[in-house]
């Protein structure tokens, strides 16, 4: 269990909560992945010195990238060797061969706050959420970083009583809970009058839109007086799930886009609105999907839930006629049976359609000719100065033009839904009126698939300038000078040297490099795709 939680590790969602008494500034509540190296002082425990139900660190028999000391219980001593089980379950014989260290006390029963572990290093911090996990205690705090192992089942603890429980309360005042960092938000908000935002991050099937969904309940349940707002914000959701998300092999509900929820609240701290922006949607679902993978929730729903009259209406079968399943509904799902043949025409490549009676479909519902949208997926068009020349295509680009089709058609009705939520849920703010606001980010952590693709790239550049913002913020700026005015209170470095503090500068990976190289630079990746992207195949 201990090793399947290491590996895991990246499925849990970090949630950081803070205060900040400059006025008129926004505290941001960041989430972080970051890699700590902990220099650890280890002594070697003498197994003749152990006994019965002692606790005890097992080093690794292996090293490796995942290596990881283990935890286990002392059952049986004997000269030369002790008999013990490990935090997996396995009994098995420890020789003076094998390193073995005694456990410190907080990571026996385990801690709240990981901040107050003896042993802050990663077999520490990995026992202490097993602990948690097994009793089934899934938040921890670390400091004011809330970490969530997703349970995958329904728990008790987000009932009204619980809501109850956590108003106006600190953090550390109750048990580490989600609700605990959504207060503590409201009433940073409330009390500074800063606006504030909640990162959550974690790798598909963490919880992150559980999550999200959790702190949209919190807030509206607490923030007052409640209207028909609160009811409409929280019933976005599915919609946006419908159209945004699908079943991947780690999630049957996985969101396939990052989204950010901003809350606006009045002076009363009564929720008055809200605004939506989604980003990088995976668009290439659309049109292929990793084995055992489905496509957007919306198809099956729609084949799933139309009467026979509508379906004879839209031409439409099962879900199984349909070769991707993803055209922007019915026209789409016709345009994705479109097959090519290859030809010649005129000692050129050309290509023609094989059964025109799916662009005949898809044309009447695109309220498009047939002849037009045949040009459109067999022909393309070269632009010059003064004039554009009209040329054939071969089947294979016939194909990527299809499919390019498909998910911009699929893209700009996504961005058309969104509008569509922010026109009920948003009220432009008016001159001079009060209002402020409670972001929420909900976005993919790093992803690493056996086939990746653009949206990986994009996916992952998000995610580095997230650890450089939390870098810069926590790291660059506590150990310089460099305290920008939005940031007016003083450095760790300040406070040290003020109270005669004897201190050394953290060591820390700095991935601005990366950034530039990605983005910034003027040869940088970014800008050799979109240039290579340019040419003509």
């Amino acid at each position: 269990m201990l090793r399947a939680i290491d590996r895991s590790l990246t499925n849990c969602d970090f949630l950081i909560g803070g205060d900040d008494e400059d006025k008129g500034q926004t505290t941001v509540v960041v989430v972080v992945v970051v890699v700590v190296v902990v220099v650890v002082v280890v002594c070697h425990t003498d197994l003749c010195a152990l006994s019965r139900d002692d606790f005890v660190w097992l080093d690794p028999e292996k090293d490796g990238e995942f290596a990881v000391a283990i935890g286990a219980r002392v059952l049986q001593t004997e000269s030369g060797r002790t008999k013990v089980v490990d935090d997996d379950g396995r009994e098995l014989w420890v020789d003076s061969k094998r390193q073995v260290r005694r456990m410190h006390p907080t990571s026996i029963e385990g801690v709240e706050d990981m901040i107050s572990l003896g042993e802050l290093n990663e077999a520490g911090i990995l026992r202490n959420l097993l602990i948690r996990y097994m009793d089934h205690v899934i938040y921890t705090y670390t400091g004011s970083i809330l970490v969530a192992v997703n349970p995958y089942e329904v728990l008790p603890i987000y009932s009204t009583e619980q809501i109850q429980a956590y108003q106006n309360k600190r953090i550390g005042q109750m048990p580490p809970h989600i609700f605990a960092i959504a207060d503590n938000s409201y009433n940073n908000m409330q009390r500074y009058q800063h606006d504030q935002c909640i990162i959550i991050s974690g790798e598909s099937g963490a919880g992150k839109t559980e999550s999200a969904k959790l702190i949209l309940q919190y807030l509206a349940a607490i923030s007052g007086q409640h209207s028909w707002i609160e009811q409409q914000v929280l019933e976005a959701n599915p919609v946006m799930e419908a159209f945004g998300n699908a079943k991947t092999i780690r999630n049957d509900n996985s969101s396939r886009f990052g989204k950010y929820i901003d809350i606006h609240f009045n002076q009363k701290g009564a929720i008055e609105g809200a605004k939506i922006d989604q980003y990088l949607l995976e668009k290439t679902r659309i049109v292929s999907q990793a084995r055992d993978e489905r496509n957007y929730h919306i198809f099956y729903c729609m084949l799933a839930g139309l009467s026979p009259e509508e379906r004879h209406k839209l031409d439409l079968q099962d879900a199984t006629h349909y070769h991707y399943l993803t055209q922007v509904l019915a026209a789409l799902l016709h345009v994705g049976n479109v097959q090519f043949s290859a030809i010649e025409l005129q000692n050129m490549e050309a290509t023609e359609v094989k059964d025109i009676s799916c662009v005949n479909k898809a044309a009447r519902l695109l309220d498009a000719t047939a002849q037009h949208l045949v040009e459109v997926l067999t022909k393309r068009t070269i632009k010059t100065t003064e004039d554009s020349v009209t040329a054939t295509m071969g089947a294979a680009a016939a194909v990527d033009v299809r499919d390019a089709f498909v998910k911009g058609i699929y893209g700009r009705m996504f961005v058309w839904i969104v509008n569509k939520i922010n026109a009920a849920i948003y009220k432009p703010p008016h001159k001079g009126r009060y209002r402020q606001s409670i972001g929420v980010l909900d976005i993919f952590g790093f992803e690493n698939f056996v086939n990746n693709s653009f949206e990986q790239l994009c996916i992952n550049y998000a995610n580095e300038n997230l650890q450089q913002f939390f870098v810069k913020h926590i790291f660059k700026l506590e150990q310089t000078s460099q305290i920008t005015p939005r940031w007016s209170f003083f450095s760790s470095q300040q406070e040290y040297n003020l109270e005669g503090i004897s201190w050394k500068h953290i060591e820390f990976v700095d991935n601005q490099a990366a950034l530039h190289l990605i983005a910034v630079s003027s040869m940088n990746i970014l800008a050799l795709i979109d240039e290579e992207s340019k040419f003509p195949k």
